[in-house]
């Protein structure tokens, strides 16, 4: 398969605070990724250097063999990449089904605005049909003419991904799906991320719970003070040492002692 993301040597800072510090992996072309790693060590930096929201201090970002470090994040998103956002921010005054359509490109523009063509008519009811597609699809046909500001923290986390699908992405990079979620809609979210999968996009997911990886992801990649420590199967997460130090912190006379669990 071929390359779809690539970082090498990304290093990125806050003031005084050293976030990345020569970070480097690959995500192959339709693989799905976990991205681990204990609080704090970079996880959701990376996603935002990656779409363009952190410019990188140092080192390089590829899409696809293209260089995309110092793009602005709307360039980056032309190169078909959506993400989603640990704590969604949704409108009070649009509705569910609003907010999704809102988030194709297709039907925006100012021909559109001034001029009800039935080309432009015909589009805007393409683009409602996918946006009710999607909405069924993760479960939020029930509540799709609610506002999107009344929505459970699950559901708008939901919300964001049927969004984020809006394009049909290359690349979607998700940012802990499953935290908020009702425990019984794990199993539909897992089923629906490996439709989503089986169309031809990449995905990338910060996620804490180890449940949830293993039943989705092929592979994992563990992060500890901003660099990769681990790039192995979900199966090898609990006895690989260095993803156990990691997340238990380890003693001068060789003894982990609990500073944090992988949950």
């Amino acid at each position: 398969m071929s390359t779809m993301l690539r970082l090498h040597d990304v290093y990125k800072a806050f003031g005084g605070n050293q976030v990345l510090t020569g970070l480097n992996f690959n995500v192959r072309q339709g693989e799905i990724v976990g991205l681990l790693g204990p609080n704090g060590c970079g996880k959701s930096t990376v996603l935002n250097v990656i779409t363009g929201y952190c410019p990188v201090d140092r080192g390089e970002v590829e899409l696809q063999g293209e260089r995309v470090s110092g793009m602005a994040a709307h360039q980056i998103a032309a190169r078909s990449v959506r993400r989603t956002f640990q704590l969604p921010s949704m409108p009070t005054r649009m509705t569910v089904e609003e907010v999704v359509m809102a988030a194709s490109t297709q039907s925006h523009g100012l021909w559109s605005t001034l001029w009800r063509t039935a080309a432009v008519k015909r589009l805007e009811q393409q683009t409602r049909e996918r946006a009710r597609h999607l909405l069924d699809e993760l479960l939020l046909a029930k509540v799709a003419h609610l506002p999107a500001a009344s929505l459970s923290g699950g559901q708008k986390k939901l919300l964001g991904i049927a969004c984020a699908m809006m394009e049909q992405p290359a690349l979607l990079l998700l940012d802990e799906p499953m935290a908020g979620v009702h425990p019984n809609l794990r199993a539909e979210l897992v089923t629906t991320l490996k439709r989503i999968n089986a169309q031809g996009i990449t995905l990338v997911i910060i996620e804490h719970d180890m449940h949830f990886i293993s039943e989705t992801c092929s592979r994992c990649i563990v992060l500890d003070k901003g660099k990769t420590v681990a790039d192995c199967l979900p199966s090898e997460l609990e006895n690989h040492e260095s993803v156990v130090e990691a997340y238990l912190g380890k003693k001068p006379g060789g003894q982990y002692q609990v500073a944090g669990a992988i949950a």
